[in-house]
């Protein structure tokens, strides 16, 4: 199998590059970081504890006095009243003499005339100045042959002998007063002047290094948040342009690009449109080797070869696996193949008493007014239609919702009804909907189909929940199908309810729960659905919407006239896989960056995959981990991506890709190397997925920072093509910057934060869905 991985390498380096690309040539690693370990090694020259004075150090003028003798005098009430005495004794040699502020150094005749010190008896101190003697500590001792200190001698204390200042007022000349005060500032006030160079201090050497920063400590403490200057006032913000930063001077570029660099360019794209282009290549069978604890793919497919797993490792190797750049596994070789038949395509209408709701449209030179189910109508008739002529063995089925949930037949097979209490039993609807038989193929159905269509008449409520609970398990039956909602209001039954919020919070909660536990159910099954509200209603998409953000499907608001257009375009993107799953794996050095994402491991449930499916991760620097440094600028790293999936015969795949970045801390290089296309798709989707849950100043703050880095790129780089595309791009992520407030209801009653308008939730589903190809579409939605 070694030998297939060797062969398999030689057309896997182009795949890999077109699925997985970056958006910087480097891993960029800030210098603060990067220089840590330098700092670290540095540090294990200094022997001397930080917490042990430094050598240095001034001795005070005066010096302690010593403890009193007996536990009597210790306790003595006095004690407390003595203070004032010596404030006023203090106060009275201030006026007796003047003190000439000059330089004072301390022990200065100790360490250049020590022997001539020593021989001075004791009638020579009285008559010259008063003499104390002191106990030094044993860090401040002299050497016995040198007037350096010495930390290696013995611990037992010595005592010296020391000068008073003659123009020092002398507080001890009488017997020890047992009331000496501790807490009264020492010395006689005047101005005392340091020397201007420490270092010409005889005697003395330069104070140590201070310690270095922990590396479990950051910079800037959690708790401290630093906000965008745009935050502080809104109303400023919304006058001047995010893009004002470009029209700036670029004089100081030259020292700029040398600084950190803002936001985070180690930024991942993950097209996995291109997979079914990639499986023209030679398939490996069989589960691949792979580490117990990472699940990384290891270099040797051997059991009795010693295998290195260079993404569980706490040091750095020094060189990257041997693994190809990419290698493709069949994990279910001994399983046959399924004859996959055309997928099925449910168009699930809204049929209540909302949908005969008119609207003014203009044929020819007159007026004619129409309701919504008239467009609805239309809209599906052409449809079929085309899809009869372009694909004729497609399975297309029909479900109306009101009152009641019906499952259209053909002519050789009745319609079902559910209505009543089988509305709220979740077990019958899955039940019911697997017993009724699939549709014929349309070349068989068309004519029947448009009958039933355009048959359809408005009344009743919206049962919206039973009926896309039964649409989704009847679509179930076949990986890959669509189910496409159209409607124009809340779901008001009790499955689903949507309609209870301003006095229900227990039951608005249970529906939530609701739409988020069948979105999960679909996208388990392989079913994108989709959602289409008319213009003008309310169907609370923040809620409804949860079913096409985890099945890959669309959320859109139509104009009754442009019902059949969006119809077209959900059913052209044709889902090319499901049950995707997309696993990050970086070394310990380095950790993901994300909500939801932390260590060097980070996978993403993707689901359904269609042709233009792009995902972005964000990497950086391992900061927190102690025991695992940061990379250093100049090494290599070593990433790998598994895209595991199953393709619609039912085949289960895994794609490993690896790759090898080196290592920069220089913000110049990674500038010049910048895809401002990933940069930028990264931001609209990491932004929008903290918005869609309702965490908008996170979400501004995170395209706060990576618009900052694009700025950065943009002066760096001198590109007008860029300029432009930033424009553009920076007025689709207006509402994240400044705009949100517009797109947001009241307070939720169920939690502190604010749900979407149905606007709202368009715009952001869309966000955190888009590629590179339609992201400068957006547009189109603000409103």
């Amino acid at each position: 199998m070694v030998a297939l991985y060797s062969q398999h390498s030689k057309d896997s380096a182009c795949v890999s590059r077109i699925t997985m690309e970056f958006a910087c040539g480097f891993v960029y690693v800030p210098p603060s970081v990067s220089q840590k370990d330098g700092q670290q090694s540095s540090a294990n020259v200094i022997k001397r504890s930080a917490l042990l004075p430094p050598v240095s150090r001034i001795r005070p003028r005066t010096p302690p006095p010593p403890p009193p003798t007996n536990s009597a005098e210790a306790k003595s009430p006095k004690f407390q009243t003595s203070t004032p005495k010596i404030i006023e004794k203090l106060e009275k040699s201030k006026v007796k003499k003047v003190v000439k502020p000059t330089p004072f150094y301390e022990n200065a005749e100790f360490h250049n005339q020590r022997k001539t010190a020593s021989s001075i008896n004791t009638t020579a101190q009285q008559t010259t100045s008063p003499r104390r003697t002191a106990l030094l500590p044993p860090h401040m001792r002299p050497a016995a042959n040198s007037h350096s200190f010495s930390y290696s001698q013995p611990l037992d204390c010595q005592t010296f002998t020391y000068d008073l200042p003659k123009n020092e007022p002398d507080l001890d000349a009488h017997s020890w007063d047992p009331h000496y005060s501790y807490s009264t500032p020492e010395g006689n006030g005047g101005l005392v002047k340091l020397p201007t160079d420490a270092s010409n201090v005889p005697g003395q050497t330069p104070a140590p290094a201070l310690p270095p920063r922990p590396s479990f400590m950051k910079s800037v403490p959690e708790y401290l948040v630093l906000l965008p200057s745009s935050l502080s006032s809104p109303s400023s913000s919304q006058k001047s342009p995010p893009t004002s930063s470009l029209s700036q001077s670029s004089s100081g570029k030259g020292s700029a690009d040398k600084e950190p660099l803002p936001g985070n360019p180690n930024v991942v794209l993950v097209s996995l449109g291109k997979l079914l282009s990639e499986e023209r290549g030679q398939c490996i069978l069989g589960e691949p080797t792979s580490c117990s604890q990472c699940g990384s793919v290891l270099d040797s497919c051997y059991d009795n070869v010693v295998n290195v797993c260079h993404f569980c490792q706490s040091s750095e190797l020094t060189s990257p696996p041997s693994i190809p750049p990419s290698i493709h596994f069949l994990l279910n070789p001994d399983e046959q193949p399924l004859c996959a038949p055309d997928a099925l395509l449910l168009f699930c209408i809204d049929i209540s008493g909302s949908m005969s709701i008119t609207s003014q449209v203009s044929e020819g030179e007159h007026f004619v007014h129409r309701s919504r189910l008239q467009f609805v109508q239309q809209a599906v008739v052409q449809c079929v239609q085309r899809l009869s002529e372009q694909q004729p063995d497609i399975r297309v089925g029909l479900i109306t919702f009101n009152y009641q949930v019906t499952m259209y037949g053909y002519e050789n097979f009745s319609s079902r009804f559910l209505t009543g209490a089988e509305l709220t039993e979740r077990n019958y609807l899955k039940e019911a909907a697997a017993s009724f038989p699939s549709p014929p193929p349309l070349s068989q159905t068309k004519d029947f189909l448009q009958r039933q269509v355009m048959g359809l008449s408005e009344s009743g409520t919206t049962a919206l929940g039973p009926a896309a609970l039964v649409a989704i398990a009847m679509a179930s039956r076949q990986p890959g199908s669509k189910v496409i909602i159209c409607t124009d209001g809340k779901a008001n039954t009790d499955l689903g309810n949507l309609e209870v919020e301003d006095n229900d919070a227990g039951t608005l909660l249970s529906s939530t729960i609701f739409y988020q536990e069948l979105g999960e159910y679909a996208a388990n099954q392989g079913v994108t659905v989709s959602v289409l509200s008319i213009e003008g209603t309310d169907c609370r998409l923040d809620q409804l919407g949860r079913l096409a953000d985890r099945t890959g499907g669309k959320v859109v608001i139509a104009s009754p006239n442009r019902l059949h257009p969006e119809f077209e375009q959900i059913i052209e993107n044709r889902t090319i896989a499901t049950h995707c799953t997309v696993t990050l794996l970086l070394p310990k050095s380095l950790c993901m960056r994300g909500e939801r994402e932390a260590g060097h491991k980070g996978t993403r449930e993707v689901g359904n995959v269609d042709p233009d499916t792009e995902i972005t991760f964000q990497f950086g620097a391992n900061e927190q981990d102690t025991e695992v440094p940061p990379p250093t600028s100049g090494s290599c790293v070593s990433i790998q991506l598994h895209i595991k999936y199953r393709q619609r015969n039912g085949q289960t795949m895994l794609r490993v890709i690896t790759s090898h970045r080196d290592v920069t801390d220089d913000s110049s290089a990674a500038l010049s190397s910048l895809s401002l296309a990933i940069i930028q798709l990264n931001s609209s989707q990491a932004s929008a997925a903290l918005a869609v849950r309702g965490r908008f100043l996170n979400a501004r703050r995170e395209a706060e920072l990576q618009r900052k880095l694009i700025e950065r790129a943009i002066e760096h780089n001198h590109s007008a093509t860029d300029r432009q595309t930033y424009k553009e791009w920076v007025k689709t992520m207006d509402p994240i910057y400044y705009n949100i407030h517009n797109f947001t209801r009241r307070k939720s009653v169920i939690s502190d934060s604010q749900s979407l308008t149905d606007a709202g939730a368009v715009l952001l589903y869309t966000m955190k869905h888009s590629n590179r190809k339609s992201i400068s579409l957006k547009n189109k939605h603000k409103l």
